[in-house]
């Protein structure tokens, strides 16, 4: 592995311990990855703000780098939107202990680095000085967006990788940033008519659903769309991409909206979206009882929406109607805002009864459960999260017409509240059965860790495991509906899964429960992991990967094993295989 020489005086400590912690993540993460150099990055996008998405991990890791002189990023960085609105948190009515406080430090902690606290989740939709070059970004809507519609390449970093490489101006050289790694690996056919954003939107949901553990997508899925229509709006595009993205996909094509369309033999598989298939997911989606709260602009609502917003409700205001107890909440960037209230849009909205907020998103901010018990919105993004641990709230789905009606009559649809027990999780494929042969397999670790060795109860899981949202930040079991490991714990265990998915805050999920001690004893991945990579390096969790063969299909949860580090190569062997069925 070349390293710069630049990279490695503050891997020595010659420029400061945040440097140098910086400079361990990132030849880590170039180590597993198996990657030769390091790139230099033009710019950066760090995750991690909101209070209830990084929580304990977040804010006692800022804590840790406080009070270095030196600890500030050398490339451009913006940062992510937080928990809520700084200036209209009464209005937001946040029953939360201390949020304010704990959302103050985290952005000022954030500043401090030089980061320019934009907290914006859209980067692309304005506010960037460039959208070419190379950049480390870890919001992962804005990832999939750039790398598919702009000439920035990035790869899908975690909040932590991002503010790495920030703080380094280099990355490893790896993954998306390789030209024959940015193919796609899974054709879509679409057969109906896609006119509104959020048929797009539910478009990028469905794809990710679709996704089989036997597909090997190394990169993420990445998907060939054809059939779509010619006139593509800006809208459609976030809509498309932000959906997509909850699944871990990091770029797509568009057939005739693309710069280029790759010829590509043979896929991994072939999807058809049919007007039946989308016509299903709105009847799923569509509210089934009261609707307490509508919320629109997730990613953060783009002058697009807001102007298509505001045009709904000024249609429903001229009949004389007008929105009680502020039941629509448009969220959106600060950048889209000062233009928004120019041009008279704010205005219309808020005298309609709408509340606006800038600087947070739907999917981050806690909500007073003694009000707000379903929420409707437009964004399959926001669904996916909000329904997740991270609110665990009934969310229903319809277009910006459908919303702004129900927040104009609480009463459009009457019944009892949908509750998240009364629906259906379907199970995760798995392809696990029960090993009772001894193994005896090799792996390797990452520089940063010395010779160690531990033992105890493997948890076992080929199917990935997603931290924010479905594992318990307090206590480490795993709660996603479907999930084989739903309802394990991982705490004391030796958790064996192939990688992270969802959120690219996960690291810092992760990093809470081994400050707590919450956590495993060690991690073993079988693929490259850039979401659990970032925790273990920083903590010096034992950590192993690319072992001889598949370690999550060899190991059954409840085996007791063994794991040793020494020069490099980590052994793991079965002590006793488990008894129970």
């Amino acid at each position: 592995m070349e390293v710069p020489d630049e990279l490695l005086s503050m891997l020595h400590g010659e420029q400061g311990p945040t440097k140098q912690k910086a400079a361990r993540l990132v030849i880590d993460l170039a180590s597993t990855a198996g990657s030769k150099k390091f790139i230099r990055c033009d710019n950066s996008h760090v995750s991690g703000v909101s209070v209830i998405t990084g929580g304990h991990g977040l804010r006692r890791f800022l804590s840790d780098l406080s009070g270095d002189p030196l600890g500030k990023v050398v490339i451009p960085t913006t940062l992510n939107s937080a928990g809520c609105d700084l200036e209209k948190i009464e209005e937001m009515d946040i029953e939360y202990p201390d949020f304010l406080k704990h959302q103050f430090e985290i952005v000022q902690a954030y500043s401090e680095l030089g980061i320019d606290a934009t907290l914006s989740c859209t980067p692309y939709d304005r506010g960037i000085d460039s959208d070419h070059g190379i950049g480390s970004w870890a919001e992962s809507n804005a990832v999939c967006f750039s790398n598919s519609y702009t000439s920035l390449i990035t790869n899908r970093e975690s909040g932590l990788s991002a503010l790495a490489t920030s703080l380094t101006g280099w990355a490893p050289y790896w993954g998306l940033h390789i030209p024959e790694n940015r193919i796609p690996n899974i054709l879509v056919k679409i057969e109906c008519e896609m006119s509104d954003p959020t048929d797009w939107s539910v478009l990028g949901d469905w794809i990710g659903k679709q996704i089989r553990p036997e597909w090997k997508l190394p990169w993420g899925p990445m998907p060939y769309i054809v059939g779509l229509p010619d006139k593509i709006s800006f809208e459609m595009r976030k809509a498309l991409t932000a959906s997509a993205a909850n699944y871990g996909c990091p770029m797509l094509w568009i057939d005739g909206d693309s710069e280029y369309s790759p010829n590509i033999d043979k896929y991994q598989g072939e999807l058809i979206f049919s007007a039946d298939d989308l016509s299903n997911r709105y009847r799923e989606l569509s509210p089934k009882g009261q609707v307490d709260l509508v919320v629109i602009g997730c990613p953060q609502a783009s002058i697009g929406e807001a102007r298509a917003t505001a045009a709904a409700v000024r249609a429903r205001m001229e009949l004389g109607e007008k929105i009680i107890n502020k039941r629509l909440w448009l969220f959106t960037s600060g950048y889209n805002y000062d233009i928004l209230d120019a041009d008279g849009t704010i205005d219309i909205l808020e005298d309609s009864g709408a509340l606006i907020l800038r600087d947070t998103c739907p999917e981050v901010t806690p909500y007073n459960r003694n009000r707000y018990n379903h929420i409707l919105t437009n964004s399959l993004k926001a669904e996916h999260y909000l329904t997740s641990g991270l609110n665990r709230m009934p969310t229903s789905v319809s277009t910006i017409n459908e919303c702004v009606a129900h927040a104009f009559d609480e009463k459009l649809v009457t019944g009892s509240r949908p509750t998240l027990e009364s629906k259906k999780s379907k199970p995760i494929l798995s392809k696990k059965t029960k090993q009772t042969s001894q193994i005896n397999i090799s792996g390797k670790g990452i520089p940063s860790q010395s010779d160690w060795k531990i033992s105890g109860k493997a948890l076992v899981t080929d199917v990935p495991i997603t931290y924010l949202g479905y594992v318990n930040r307090d206590t480490g079991v795993i709660e996603e509906p479907g999930h084989p490991l739903d309802g394990n714990n991982i705490k004391d265990t030796i958790f064996i899964y192939p990688k992270g998915s969802g959120s690219t805050v996960a690291p810092f999920v992760l990093m809470g429960l081994i400050y707590t001690k919450q956590g495993p004893k060690a991690i073993v991945n079988t693929d490259v992991c850039p979401l659990t990579i970032p925790a273990v390096s920083l903590l010096n969790l034992p950590y192993a990967h690319g072992f001889s063969s598949d370690p999550t299909l060899a190991i059954n949860s409840g085996d007791e094993v063994e794991m040793s580090l020494k020069n490099g190569i980590v052994n793991l062997k079965i002590i006793s295989r488990n008894s129970e069925d």
